[in-house]
């Protein structure tokens, strides 16, 4: 974690430290066909003017990929003007007393190539002269005046998302959490943002970590774990207070993960165990309360009715009677009141019969037959 924790911040002091270097102006592919295309048209010019020599050709292109090299590089208007200077200096010497029209052509290509900037749709640039503000450029093409305008900044006007984190806080009621956050936000005016902060991208994350800690140390985490998105939409309020005096808005704040210390959440865990232990036990007492209330109610029908408990009884040996190799267990009462032991000793005297028929074959019938008088002068 902690190892983590500093790669983090190394990061974050190294893009700190670069992001104020920032360049004068871009140098993108379309600046340098302009610097190719000029340093090849003063070429042609000086071709139709004095003789062809091949090594001022050489020359010119290699001074020009040279030229574009550096400047696409540093973006930086004093290497460029440096540069400019080197290099018409080079072609004096090189190619005097015919040079002229190189030399005017490598400082209108050092000069004049960067002054053409292109800003995306989602962009506002903020042109600086002598230092000083003179205004946004929006979508498009625009131009600079050499040396004395440089782009302070192209200011993305999108939607940003910025993650932060607050570990080991300590909560209202004093338990210890790593909690990550992500906030959405977007610039909405350009100039408050570059000349009221010097940064407002490490501001924002910075002040949203502060907001974090804050608000954890109010709630407890009960209440932290149950109401995420009220914890978020505190965070954003406090947030876009701070921040709308920077032309930033904070349009939300979510909270990610919420992690706790691992006992702790054991703990938690079995009490919440316990608590539905607790709830399964009270829903069960009142499942037997409420069936012992309706076997109350039907006993009132069944009192000094026997006609009723005698249909119920027999219900409820025919719904034993259709499972079979069921044992059934009745009242007495009701085995005497339907004759249910007589009943049961028939079934079981033929199901006898059944059986030992099936073993002897045809001759029990013929062993009944002969017993039957028997059986009926018994019975006489």
């Amino acid at each position: 974690m902690h190892k983590k924790h500093d790669v983090k911040g190394g990061l974050e002091a190294m893009t700190t430290v670069l992001s104020r270097f920032r360049p004068d102006f871009r140098f993108g592919p379309l600046n340098v066909l302009i610097l190719l295309a000029i340093c090849l048209g003063g070429m042609g010019l000086h071709l139709a003017v004095h003789p062809f020599q091949l090594n001022v050709v050489i020359d010119v292109l290699v001074g020009a990929l040279c030229l574009a090299s550096v400047i696409y590089v540093v973006q930086y208007w004093g290497p460029t003007l440096v540069y400019t200077t080197v290099a018409g200096l080079v072609m004096f010497l090189r190619h005097r007393p015919d040079s002229e029209i190189l030399v005017i052509t490598f400082i209108l290509a050092g000069l004049v190539s960067p002054s053409i900037q292109v800003a995306f749709q989602w962009e506002r640039a903020v042109i600086m002269r002598f230092g000083r503000f003179r205004g946004l450029r929006g979508s498009g093409l625009f131009l600079l005046f050499p040396v004395i305008d440089q782009v302070s900044r192209y200011v993305d006007q999108r939607i940003r998302v910025t993650d932060f984190s607050a570990e080991t806080t300590l909560t209202r009621d004093t338990v210890p959490v790593n909690v990550d956050a992500i906030a959405f936000w977007m610039v909405w005016d350009a100039e408050k943002a570059v000349l009221e902060v010097e940064d407002f991208v490490f501001a924002v994350t910075l002040s949203a970590q502060t907001g974090l800690r804050d608000a954890i140390g109010k709630h407890e985490l009960a209440d932290m774990l149950s109401h995420r998105d009220r914890l978020g939409k505190e965070i954003q309020q406090v947030l876009d207070a701070k921040t709308s005096a920077w032309g930033i808005t904070i349009q939300s704040v979510e909270i990610r993960d919420i992690i706790i210390p691992k006992a702790l959440e054991d703990a938690m865990s079995r009490q919440a165990q316990a608590e539905r232990e607790r709830q399964s036990r009270i829903i069960l007492s009142n499942a037997e309360s409420e069936i012992a209330a309706k076997f109350a109610e039907a006993s009132q029908y069944y009192q000094g009715n026997q006609a009723a408990l005698h249909l119920r009884a027999m219900n409820m040996v025919f719904e034993g009677l259709k499972q079979k190799g069921s044992m059934i267990i009745v009242p007495s009462t009701a085995v005497e009141t339907m004759g249910l032991g007589a009943m049961g000793g028939l079934t079981a005297f033929d199901r006898i019969l059944g059986q030992q028929g099936g073993a002897q074959g045809q001759a029990t019938p013929a062993a009944v037959e002969g017993d039957a008088p028997a059986q009926e002068g018994s019975d006489a």
